[in-house]
């Protein structure tokens, strides 16, 4: 970083296994999470939080400037699915959909989605993930055709 650049960048990311699998099993969950950990350290950002459910993930991080909010999610789905295919987690291949969700947090909104990530259990026994997912962007003020949002299958 330049001297007398301050920078605080926070990206709030969502994303699905292909077909919107229930994949992401309480089995691999955390040795998932914290290969996902090590891939966002070793792009010098800061991970913040990640927790999801069987059919999707959240995530929550520091960026560093130098880094592009695209490049990032594309190492980690990309670096995710080779150890968890190597590490023969399934008996079939494991791929990401396609596409994502990232949405920047303001640092005073940091907590709020903390902890909104941390109890993605309990927030889906009230709402399935395209509820919340629609709700998002909705929040967010996106205008969107449910036809070009992920996969999903209810």
């Amino acid at each position: 970083m330049k001297p007398n650049s301050f920078t605080k960048l926070y990206v709030h990311y969502v994303f699905s296994p292909k077909g919107r699998e229930s994949l992401l099993t309480e089995q691999i969950k955390e040795s998932v999470q914290k290969y996902i950990y090590g891939i966002i350290v070793g792009k010098k950002c800061n991970p913040l939080a990640i927790n999801g459910t069987s059919d999707h993930l959240h995530i929550l991080t520091g960026l560093n400037p130098a880094v592009s909010v695209e490049s990032l999610v594309r190492d980690i789905k990309r670096s995710s699915s080779l150890y968890i295919n190597k590490s023969r987690l399934f008996s079939h291949g494991f791929n990401w959909q396609e596409g994502y969700g990232a949405f920047t947090v303001g640092y005073r909104e940091l907590d709020v989605v903390y902890k909104y990530i941390l109890n993605q259990k309990q927030h889906h026994e009230r709402q399935n993930f395209k509820e919340e997912f629609t709700t998002i962007l909705n929040e967010e003020g996106f205008k969107f055709d449910e036809k070009y949002l992920f996969d999903f299958y209810l």
